[in-house]
């Protein structure tokens, strides 16, 4: 037994690996249960105070109720995060491919545009639809068959044709990029859980976003123009005391359940400090200001935490002692908390922009010669440039927040007054934050419109079909198999059967742990691998029976029909996950899925064959059972 105990330790630790990371997937059912029947007992309530309310508006508000209990609730939302995937073919939703127009962009960037441009410009984008080429090198090669020099267009007289290519594709380049994080914004904001984004070719970006099957609304969500706002950051002598009225309402109003809120002891005096903190101080318990003693006020608010403080914001008699001219903005981007946890720092603004970024005319990140750290210049049209003089001159030593449709990138202080709408924004973290800058502020006036080009939606009760479907095929192959397994190679049946159970086990919870999503043809490729773990058993039984026909003991037929069957068995896995992975290499989407459920499910069919069939055996022999493969 000592020789099996490496062996036995290493099954035992995987399989509860892949039970814990599976654990939130269940979690998360039981919560769906538990909300849907809560929502569900709402409904006689819901009709008795609206009596005319329809069954559309009925169901649109059961929804909302049930998806703000699983935004709200931290324990809901963690769950969620850490499920098992599901993709649009078993969830429903939208699937969007949508295009950069970047020849309009080379329209807008052109002098003195004239019929022949505008001519060749219109057939440089026809073409580009048919090919890969992007626009720019389209353009620039027609120009050049008339022998017509892009100076005439762009640029100086003074710069070759090949600098002025690379400046507009690196223009065009940073045109999709500037619509990716625009709609990254705005499908995070609109609350979509688990949303794909991603670019596909120079020019195109696919957009899956699951739940939405609203086609209207996902239109007006992704193609609107993005809005870049220049507002004042309030100074701490205006801030404080409004948080302060805004802590001492709610106090008041009896705060919140304080049992929702992080704790960082798990002691019991530290929790009743807790507790009464919460009771006292229902704001600051979850907005945490380290120095309110600065110029400069800024509170510290968590992830999780954040439905709860604008819940706060909303109720009627917060707003009563709220100023009506200012607003709570949060960072785009959380930092990390001395805990670990997602922190995002909140602002308090103006309600209304001093300035918009239409007049923001070229954006670029660099490094100050001088200081060596990342800065973004930002230039402004003369209309910007009188009212950015003028909102500089009167702001100095303050604070004004760069925002794009609702987030802050960046809080800058005024250093002086800047009068010709030529500044720097300093402050970077790193060159990366200072190109994210830049995007953000041209993105005030995206200069790209985006088309969809490709639009499929699949409605939530197609999806629910999907998944009952999907699971059947897969409970019943397993069934089929075990039951032939278990008939015609009996006690070994048995044990291909445990093993193949494993197998299904710890491939979805490999899924589970990568944040990998499962669709339909992900399906297909649990239901293949299957085939695959049972078709390495036959071979393995095969060749036991084979041995032990010969006259060798039940010990030397087991060795030797497990080291004979390597060779064919590994062959067959290894040039099956070779063809996973150029399917997943070249594929896309539903190929996609297909081929990485297949090449996880190859590697664990092997540990399961190999490793727990044979200790399964080792340990029958050892014990002197006796055992039957047919």
């Amino acid at each position: 037994m000592k020789e099996l105990r490496f062996r036995i330790i290493l099954i035992i630790g995987v399989v509860a690996l892949c039970v814990y990371l599976l654990y939130p997937t269940y979690k998360d059912y039981q919560n769906n249960k538990e909300v849907t029947a809560k929502v569900e007992s709402m409904q006689g309530s819901i009709k008795k105070s609206k009596p005319t309310i329809t069954n559309a508006e009925l169901s649109d508000t059961l929804n909302t109720i049930r998806d703000s209990i699983l935004i709200n609730n931290p324990a809901y939302k963690s769950a969620r995060e850490k499920r098992i995937k599901l993709g649009l073919d078993l969830q429903g939703g939208m699937y969007l491919l949508m295009e950069v127009n970047t020849a309009k962009l080379m329209g807008k960037l052109a002098k003195d545009p004239d019929a022949q441009f505008n001519e060749i410009l219109k057939q440089s984008e026809e073409e580009s639809k048919k090919s890969e080429e992007n626009v720019v090198a389209i353009l620039s090669r027609k120009l050049k068959e008339k022998n017509i020099r892009l100076s005439r267009y762009f640029g100086s007289i003074r710069e070759d044709d090949n600098k002025i290519i690379d400046r507009l594709s690196q223009q065009e380049s940073d045109a999709v990029t500037r619509a990716i994080e625009i709609i990254s914004n705005r499908v995070n904001q609109y609350g979509v859980s688990e949303p794909e984004i991603q670019k596909q070719g120079s020019r195109r970006i696919v957009v899956q976003l699951p739940g939405i099957a609203r086609e209207e609304e996902a239109k007006k969500l992704l193609q609107g123009q993005a809005l870049l706002e220049f507002k004042m950051v309030k100074d701490v002598d205006f801030a404080l005391p409004v948080m302060k009225k805004i802590d001492e309402t709610l106090a008041k109003l009896g705060g919140f359940d304080s049992t929702t809120v992080k704790k960082d002891s798990t002691k019991k005096d530290q929790k009743a400090i807790d507790e009464q903190n919460a009771k006292e101080h229902p704001f600051f318990s979850i907005a945490y200001i380290p120095n309110n003693r600065s110029q400069y006020i800024e509170a510290y608010v968590r992830e999780n935490d954040k439905s709860k403080i604008n819940a706060f914001l909303e109720n009627p008699e917060v707003k009563k002692v709220m100023p009506d001219n200012v607003q709570f903005l949060y960072d785009a981007k959380p930092e990390k908390g001395q805990d670990g946890t997602n922190v995002f720092r909140m602002y308090m603004v103006n309600k209304e922009a001093e300035l918009t970024g239409g007049v923001i005319v070229d954006a670029q990140a660099n490094i100050d010669q001088t200081t060596s750290a990342p800065e973004v210049s930002m230039q402004m049209n003369s209309e910007g440039a009188r009212e950015w003089a003028r909102i500089t001159g009167a702001n100095i030593n303050k604070r004004c927040a760069v925002v794009l449709d609702g987030l802050v990138y960046s809080a800058p202080r005024i250093e002086n007054k800047i009068p010709s709408g030529s500044s720097r924004i300093t402050g970077s973290a790193n060159m990366d934050e200072a190109k994210l800058l830049e995007i953000v502020l041209k993105a005030g006036a995206l200069p790209a419109p985006i088309d969809i080009i490709e639009q499929r939606t699949v409605g939530p009760s197609l999806g629910q079909d999907s998944v009952s479907q999907g699971l059947n095929s897969t409970v019943l192959g397993f069934i089929f198999i075990a039951l032939f397994m278990a008939f015609y190679y009996r006690t070994g049946g048995s044990f291909s059967a445990l093993a193949l159970f494993v197998t299904i086990l710890n491939l979805m919870g490999i899924l589970a742990g990568f944040g990998a999503t499962l669709t339909l043809p992900g399906i297909g490729g649990i239901v293949l691998t299957m085939g695959m773990a049972v078709d390495a058993n036959v071979i393995i039984y095969e060749r036991i029976r084979e041995e032990m026909a010969s006259g060798k003991t039940v010990k030397a037929a087991v060795d030797s029909g497990f080291r004979i069957s390597f060779a064919p068995i590994f062959d067959s896995h290894i040039t099956s996950f070779i063809t996973g992975l150029i399917l997943y290499q070249f594929g896309s989407g539903p190929v996609q899925g297909f081929a990485l459920t297949l090449m996880i499910g190859l590697v664990v069919s092997l540990f399961s064959q190999l490793v727990i069939v044979r200790v399964i055996f080792d340990y029958m022999v050892n014990k002197g059972y006796k055992i039957n493969v047919g």
